[in-house]
């Protein structure tokens, strides 16, 4: 395992300073594992959640009610799994040297989607591009 690379508290990526250099590839890393943790959270109430709403509702009306709860919650459960799985793509990247690259371009991804978007994949314009041939393949 490798050293711990000091961060300031108050430390964020700069254009200036080398691309994905030590203390970057750190504070995505810790990023990405905070809002892991987060989301892991998350789906622990949502869990809760549905266990104890798992109970019988004579009333129709709230029963109804209940399933459109419970259906919501699975869904927003699942969306939390898809994208625990995407930052443990992202946490791999930075362990291999791929992280803040574009996997269509080999370009830098900004700094800028980066932070806003830390498992970002691809440049804003390869992903426009992207979502362009998407779309006209959905439409045929």
């Amino acid at each position: 395992m490798k050293a711990q690379t000091f961060l300031p508290e108050d430390y964020r990526p700069a254009e200036d300073e080398p691309f994905m250099n030590e203390r970057q590839l750190e504070y995505f890393r810790r990023k990405l594992i905070a809002w892991k943790q987060e989301l892991l959270e998350q789906s622990a109430e949502t869990l809760e959640g549905l266990q104890d709403s798992a109970r019988n509702v004579p009333d129709l009306a709230d029963r109804a009610s209940e399933e459109t709860d419970r259906s919501l919650e699975l869904r927003t459960r699942d969306r939390q799994r898809k994208l625990v799985s995407k930052i443990d793509s992202a946490l791999r990247r930075i362990e291999t040297g791929e992280y803040g690259y574009c996997e269509m371009t080999g370009e830098a991804i900004s700094l800028k989607r980066l932070d806003a978007r830390p498992i970002a994949t691809m440049t804003l314009e390869a992903q426009e591009r992207h979502e362009r041939r998407e779309r006209v393949h959905r439409d045929d």
